[in-house]
């Protein structure tokens, strides 16, 4: 009941209470003036005038009361009206009461207001108006009128368009018919705009919890005392591989999703303990064979009226599951990673101390595990690099850039040289650390550690140093070489110009020893030359294939002279040796000294022992800065009992005039001609030592795999018979004045007719011009411009029947071939005149 209609209804009440009380009152006043007409009617049909006056007395009298009971009513009636006016006017909400023609009979200033009236318009037509920008209100209102207009009651909610983009205000507008006024209405507007937008908050919000509700993501669902199902999420149902709407429709039941349901409990009870509150894990079957582990956790509640209900939430285990299993194989990755990784890895923490560290570091250091955790990295430093080492690593952990890594000795087991990449760890996990109760205390640090990779460098530093050794043994023999070279040209000079004056001075001339003592220091020179190019690998060889044993049974006496009485010679000859290809003499010599050095080695006696073996190589071996190509060898081993030698000393034995030996003793080039000369062969020297206790040195010599041929076991033609002259025109090329003035002299004298070149382009002119009467060409290899090889492939092409010899202070074997074919004749320097004579007398012979 509205506003309006309980203040009429109020004031219908109180009127008839009034008339009730008042019922005798009104029935004198109503009566007294029809009474007195009758009775003054009655007077004057009875003409009796006491009667008359008496009833227009009575008529006047009722006509007095009447008018002013009359008058009270009108009174009491406006009294009403204003107070209904005054009730309505106050009223928030619009009130409109029109009578059948729709004239206003009141409006209220609230609904002026909310109507939106203007002066001269109808109010329900100012309501249409403020409708009429939305159709869907517009036609709603209209609705309205035509069910009040039939004398029905109707109210509608309805919306009036904002500008500005803003939201619309909301109207609710009721129509009540009049009872009593046919075609009356009585209107009422109340603006229910904060309502609305109340109530459409309220139900986004509900919209909002009910979407959590449905895909949220863990699961919802409610059962009754049945284990019927009240309610499923759509997360929940979506794991059962149904719609909610399946397993609501009464007939799914929560034991049945379960793999293996409680067997003493009630429908509602996921395990068999039941209760009130349930929590735990359990396996979930959907509704085509899914399987899945969940957590769920349950309440039972129990209402007034004894049913029962649950509240249930289920979380699904399989993702956790799968990255709990991801993580598990990535823990086992990283620590394969880090277990086999061929890098030492160490974790320090943020007081310096060894936390972890894989294998390959304990292999670096030497030591076990349970030795260098907890302890300070420090220790693990040689003591010389510590604080370097110390600070560099708290500077890394102080956030500076470690831009390139450090060099550090290492001191554990064995002493080693490793490159140290320092990186920053933050909060370090303690593996190891322990609490005062012994457990692990599996804490992190709170400062900053740090990861450090460690690389072995001392293999490489090793190869590096035996690199640049032998770097500095390739220079130093190519000096060695280049120095010899010119020596023997020198020397060659010396020794044929003191021949040349031996022809004039004879055994008794008192010159004659004087040039002796020339030459003969000419030739300990020439020796030590040749020991220079021993070493450089440029000297002469005459390579023959020979057996070991043999060579070291010929050589034994000579050897224990050499040692002498207070060293025990020992000879272990293996059996089934292989021949190898080598000039025997360097053989000899290379054994000489060797057993030389272990004599001096051994200057208080000792034991000397010889001992040659078969040695096979299947894959390449690495023995100290050489690399020993597979194949068969036969190894000759050089082993005493001597004082040895010291390790900083044995990267230099081989380098030329060095000796550990004191001043005088030795030249220092003893083992340097060792190793030239076996190497030349292409074999190998190796060496062990230590100090006290010994040294062996090792001979690696090829087998040789080729055809055996006849050894010429023939003296020289020059020791067979002492005439060397002969006749024929010789063309002398070389550089060196001093060694073509002795030559050309030297051949004069036997005979020949010499020609003299200084280089090899002048040679090319005297051949190009006197050609056909040179009999023989000998010729220097190393000239400026055109060297004689060279030359000597020119005069191929002129005179291809032209005997060459070549002479040289470098090595045969340096000439190769010339177009082909090998080079028959060589001379190396220096030579005699006897030899110069010889080998010319030879060449001529054997082309004539």
């Amino acid at each position: 009941m509205d506003d309006t209609t309980s203040l009429a209804d109020t004031a219908r009440n109180a009127a008839n209470h009034r008339a009730s009380s008042g019922g005798v009152l009104m029935l004198i006043q109503y009566a007294l003036a029809p009474a007195g007409l009758l009775v003054l009617a009655a007077g004057l049909l009875l003409d009796r005038d006491e009667v008359g006056w008496l009833g227009a007395g009575l008529a006047a009298a009722g006509v007095a009361l009447l008018i002013g009971r009359s008058v009270s009513v009108v009174r009491r009636s406006a009294r009403i009206g204003a107070l209904l006016s005054g009730a309505l006017e106050g009223m928030p909400a619009g009130q409109l009461v029109c009578d059948g023609a729709d004239e206003v009979v009141f409006v209220n200033a609230a609904f002026r207001e909310l109507a939106g009236w203007r002066r001269g318009e109808r109010p329900l037509d100012a309501l249409a108006r403020q409708f009429s920008g939305d159709p869907d209100s517009a036609r709603e209102f209209r609705r309205l009128r035509e069910r009040v207009r039939a004398g029905a009651a109707a109210s509608a909610e309805l919306a009036i368009p904002a500008l500005d983009n803003r939201p619309p205000e909301w109207r609710k507008v009721q129509g009540q018919p009049v009872a009593g006024f046919p075609g009356s209405v009585h209107w009422r507007i109340e603006d229910i705009t904060a309502r609305w937008e109340l109530e459409h908050v309220m139900l986004r919000e509900q919209a909002k919890l009910a979407d959590f509700m449905e895909h949220a993501p863990v699961g919802f669902f409610s059962v009754d005392q049945n284990g019927h199902f009240l309610f499923v999420n759509a997360t929940l149902a979506q794991w059962l591989e149904a719609a909610p709407g399946d397993l609501t429709d009464g007939e799914s039941r929560l034991h049945g999703i379960l793999a293996v349901p409680p067997v003493s409990a009630a429908p509602f009870d996921l395990f068999d303990h039941g209760g009130g509150e349930q929590r735990g894990e359990l396996t979930m079957v959907g509704l085509r064979g899914r399987r899945f582990q969940v957590a769920v956790a349950q309440s039972v509640v129990r209402a007034d009226d004894g049913t029962i209900h649950t509240r249930s939430v289920v979380r699904d285990l399989s993702p956790e599951r799968e990255w709990q299993e991801a993580l598990r194989q990535s823990e086992q990755r990283f620590q394969r990673f880090f277990e086999d990784a061929p890098i030492g890895i160490a974790l320090v923490n943020e007081t310096g101390q060894l936390t972890e560290c894989n294998e390959a570091f304990l292999a670096l250091i030497g030591s076990e595990a349970g030795s260098v955790i907890n302890r300070p990295m420090a220790d693990l430093i040689v003591p010389a690099e510590r604080e370097a080492v110390t600070a560099r690593l708290k500077s890394v952990q102080g956030g500076a850039d470690p831009a390139h890594p450090l060099e550090v000795r290492l001191s554990g087991g064995r002493e080693l040289t490793a490159q140290l990449y320092a990186r920053r760890l933050a909060n370090p996990v303690r593996t190891d650390s322990r609490t005062d109760g012994g457990k692990a205390d599996g804490s992190r640090a709170d400062g900053v550690g740090l990861i450090l990779h460690f690389i072995d460098m001392t293999e490489r530093k090793s190869l590096e140093a035996q690199f640049a050794q032998s770097q500095k043994m390739q220079a130093v023999g190519q000096l060695a070489g280049g120095v010899a070279h010119d020596f023997n040209n020198l020397l060659t000079a010396m020794i044929g110009f003191c021949d040349l004056l031996l022809l004039r001075h004879k055994p008794g001339d008192q010159s004659f020893s004087d040039i002796m003592q020339i030459k003969q220091n000419a030739n300990r020179a020439a020796n030590l030359v040749r020991q220079l190019l021993a070493f450089s690998r440029q000297q002469t060889l005459q390579p023959r294939v020979i057996n070991v044993t043999d060579v070291l049974a010929e050589l034994a006496n000579l050897l224990r002279r050499l040692i002498g009485e207070n060293i025990e010679l020992k000879m272990i000859h293996g059996r089934d040796l292989g021949l190898v290809k080598v000039d025997q003499n360097q053989l000899e010599q290379v054994i000489i000294n060797l057993v030389v050095n272990a004599r001096d080695a051994m200057a208080g006696g000792g034991k000397l022992t010889i001992n040659t073996t078969n040695y096979v190589v299947s894959q390449p071996e690495r023995r100290e800065h050489e690399t020993i190509p597979p194949g068969s060898y036969v190894s000759i081993e050089v082993i005493d009992t001597g004082c040895g030698i010291a390790r900083e000393n044995l990267q230099r034995i081989f380098e030329p005039f060095y000796t550990t030996k004191e001043v005088g003793s030795g030249t220092g080039l003893g083992l340097s001609t060792v190793y030239g000369i076996v190497r030349q062969t292409g074999g190998f020297v190796l060496v062990d030592s230590a100090v006290g206790e010994g040294t062996t040195f090792t001979i690696l010599l090829p087998h040789h795999q080729g055809e055996l041929r006849p050894v010429d076991t023939a003296e020289p033609r020059e020791r067979r018979g002492s005439d060397l002259t002969g006749t024929g025109t010789i063309l002398l090329v070389e550089d060196e004045d001093a060694v073509r003035v002795f030559s050309a002299r030297a051949l004069r004298n036997k005979g020949y007719q010499v020609l003299e070149a200084k280089n090899g382009e002048a040679a090319l002119q005297q051949i190009e011009t006197n050609g056909a009467s040179i009999d023989l060409l000998i010729t220097d290899v190393v000239m400026p411009q055109m060297d004689g090889p060279t030359l000597a492939r020119h005069v191929r092409k002129l005179r291809p029947e032209m005997r060459v010899i070549f002479i040289s202070g470098y090595a045969e074997d340096r000439l190769g071939e010339i177009d082909g074919v090998e080079v028959a004749h060589f001379l190396p320097k220096p030579f005699s005149l006897k030899q110069l004579a010889s080998k010319v007398k030879e060449v001529i012979r054997d082309g004539r």
